[in-house]
């Protein structure tokens, strides 16, 4: 059994220890090294194994197993040697504040409308907690605004060991079997649940808890949120975007949804005179080609995807038998849309597709698709299917 010094203090950053067994590893290319006592924590509860090094030899990943705790390092340490274990600080101490303010966002939830946190992931950018029924935004609000309360009152956080008879009687989340000793962590007012992570000494260290997006998700909600050096970061990186949008827009930052709200009008305005246009030129188009003409085949450049599909019924409706379309989106490669009021144009289109590496496809009177060739190559195809 390795002694676990994370539990004994969860500050410990440097500790010395015994190599007890060190292997090499295939599957984590390095060695599986084990210490008669770590302050490394194994991936857990949601939570990343710590990282660092042993006597100077990276850490990449800790895990354990019937009770040893196996180290993965890029190099091998000699057994029954003493070394010097250091972790990274920094990371840990991040990763403590993201799950104690995981705990009390998922306490408030649970005491106001009894929903189970589901699903917990963090990584090393943000967390994510999914509750088994849906809060809306604005109760969400109400939610993060508690959750930074518990951080303003600085709420000592206790870790408590229950007998068997205690554990019984007591009222706590994640409460299913677990095997041997119960781990309780209790923020006073705010959440007491089990877990077996380290966690900060007092919620103040948070400081700041900050909801940064919700979803919908399998039947209920799924929240992302970073707290402490993480939220400050995300403050900075929003300011610096808002400070870039308005230079952009040549307006104050509290002025912003206003300025924005202009530009969206008059893009509206202008998608609406450029549909006007098209119509014209489309119209313009269609007269050009010969009432005759029963099989038309046309290649463009200036339309949209709309524009397109409405000069093949223009054609179509001034008598063509069928007509095909081809937007040029990059060199050799078309998107197209092809149509018919009198014939099963399905063929022609698997015909097209397999020929140019297409896909695509649609009803009997208009399909749809992409393909790659050249015009000419195209051109002189589509004459031949249809021809035949």
């Amino acid at each position: 059994m390795t002694e676990k010094l994370f539990y004994k203090d969860a500050y410990t950053k440097e500790f010395t220890a015994k190599v007890l067994s060190c292997r090499a590893c295939e599957k984590k290319r390095g060695y599986a090294v084990v210490l008669d006592k770590t302050a490394f924590f194994p991936e857990g509860g949601g939570q990343y194994a710590d990282v660092g090094t042993l006597s100077g030899i990276k850490v990449k990943d800790v895990q354990e197993k019937d009770g040893e705790i196996f180290h993965y390092t890029e190099e091998p340490l000699k057994e029954g040697e003493t070394i010097s274990g250091k972790i990274d600080w920094e990371i840990r101490f991040s990763r403590m504040q993201q799950h104690t303010a995981e705990h009390i966002l998922s306490g408030l939830v649970h005491e106001r409308y009894g929903y189970d946190n589901v699903g917990f992931h963090l990584n090393d950018d943000f967390c994510t907690m999914d509750f088994n029924g849906f809060i809306s935004g604005e109760e969400m609000k109400d939610i993060e605004t508690k959750a930074n309360r518990a951080v303003y009152e600085n709420k000592r956080i206790e870790v408590l060991y229950p007998s068997e008879e205690e554990l019984k009687s007591l009222i706590y989340r994640s409460k299913i079997e677990i095997e041997g000793q119960v781990r309780i962590v209790k923020i006073p007012g705010y959440d007491i649940c089990a877990c077996c992570a380290p966690h900060l000494g007092s919620t103040g260290e948070i400081g700041q808890i900050k909801i940064i997006g919700m979803m919908k998700y399998k039947g209920g909600i799924r929240l992302t949120m970073v707290s402490g050096q993480r939220a400050l970061l995300d403050h900075q990186n929003r300011e610096k975007d808002m400070k870039a949008i308005s230079g952009l827009l040549s307006a104050k930052e509290q002025e912003l949804p206003e300025a924005v709200e202009r530009l969206k009008e008059e893009n509206d305005k202008l998608k609406n005179e450029l549909l006007r246009f098209q119509r014209m030129l489309i119209g313009y188009k269609a007269e050009r080609i010969s009432a005759d003409e029963k099989a038309v085949c046309l290649f463009e450049e200036e339309l949209d995807g709309t524009g397109i599909r409405e000069l093949m019924n223009r054609i179509l409706d001034r008598g063509a038998k069928v007509c095909a379309v081809f937007l040029k989106k990059e060199q050799d490669s078309y998107q197209y849309v092809l149509g018919s009021r009198t014939s099963d144009v399905r063929s022609y289109g698997k015909a097209l597709n397999e020929t140019f590496s297409g896909r695509g496809g649609g009803k009997p009177e208009m399909i749809q698709g992409s393909l790659s060739g050249t015009e000419e190559e195209i051109r002189r195809f589509f004459e031949e299917i249809t021809n035949e």
